[in-house]
């Protein structure tokens, strides 16, 4: 069976998009589902359990905007399964978030906890908005509004929600107090706080630190020397910075990186750490102009010994081949 004959047998599609299908998150994983399932001989019972979340909460959150005009915002909520332990698993601010990209996630959380033994289940969870169009305030209000619409089916004991794609250590504050009105002061509600809120130290840079340890352990495999290898960053928020900042300290070459608008090539390694202060003092990295210009576009076809995908999935395609 082809991928596209199992995306429609096993999960839905997106809309047409400039004349082709394309596949929803939810296809995918469902595909991959089925394929492993196919090795592992899962009875077909079995394989319906793993597919269906145990609840899904979807929530319209109404806010008033600066202008003085009311928009509505949907938001979701989904735990797929909690056998093992509360439901984890991170918060997004998208404007291509949907029902089927929130499961599917979901879903990928509960077998990323069961895979590296961690007593707890998965679920995810975001809002249909682009944030960068939002001010301070209505960001404020659209996070506490969604909390206020959720906080009947989370917990510390049932369901911790987490930073993922544009939310912070901000948002999560916003968070914790806004549960803590109905529920009282209860910082575990929450993972990804600022310190002073009773957050982890190292969680910021966790996930980028993750995709490094994953990396040198790979290059052992393959007999790579970091020293002497060149990487490309697909990404540069809070993953891809990291995993560049982690890498260029092991003595790796970063040769180009991007973020949603464009980035920069230079074959002989780019300043990361200046590129890192530009960064965070202006939120993107457009106009650090150090180093040649390269689209989104043109990052796959670099060539390079370690490629890092840091942003949003579903980027590899038949479009989009690798160098």
């Amino acid at each position: 069976m082809s991928k596209q004959s199992a995306a429609k047998q096993h999960g839905h599609l997106r809309a047409v998009v400039h004349g082709k299908q394309e596949e929803s998150p939810l296809a995918n994983l469902n595909h991959q589902l089925e394929t492993a399932s196919d090795l592992l001989k899962i009875e077909p019972d079995l394989r319906k359990l793993l597919k269906e979340p145990y609840r899904e909460l979807h929530v319209q959150v109404p806010v008033k905007m600066d202008s003085g005009k009311f928009e509505i915002f949907h938001g979701y909520r989904i735990q797929h399964n909690g056998v093992r332990g509360p439901y984890k698993g991170g918060i997004r601010y998208h404007q291509d978030v949907d029902r089927d990209e929130v499961l599917a996630l979901a879903t990928l959380m509960s077998w990323k906890t069961a895979i590296v033994d961690i007593p707890f289940g998965g679920a995810k969870g975001g809002i249909q908005v682009d944030p960068t169009k939002m001010s301070p305030r209505e960001l404020q209000a659209l996070t506490r509004g969604f909390m206020s619409k959720i906080d009947l089916i989370i917990g510390p004991h049932r369901d911790i929600p987490a930073p993922d794609v544009n939310t912070d250590e901000k948002v999560m504050a916003w968070m914790m107090d806004e549960y803590g009105k109905k529920h009282g002061y209860t910082p575990a509600i929450v993972t990804g706080k600022p310190i002073a809120l009773g957050g982890s130290v190292g969680h910021r840079e966790a996930t980028g630190r993750g995709v490094v340890f994953t990396i040198k352990e790979a290059c052992t495999e393959y007999g790579i020397d970091l020293t002497r290898a060149t990487a490309v960053v697909q990404g540069f928020g809070n993953v891809g910075s990291f995993a560049a900042k982690f890498l260029h300290e092991l003595g790796c070459k970063i040769i180009a990186v991007t973020d949603l608008n464009g980035g920069y090539y230079d074959k002989r390694g780019l300043n990361i750490p200046e590129l890192l202060d530009y960064a965070a003092k202006n939120k993107t990295i457009a106009g650090w102009d150090r180093a040649d210009h390269i689209t989104n576009d043109q990052v796959f076809r670099t060539k390079c010994d370690i490629l890092v995908p840091a942003a949003l999935g579903g980027v590899f395609t038949p479009e989009v081949p690798a160098a």
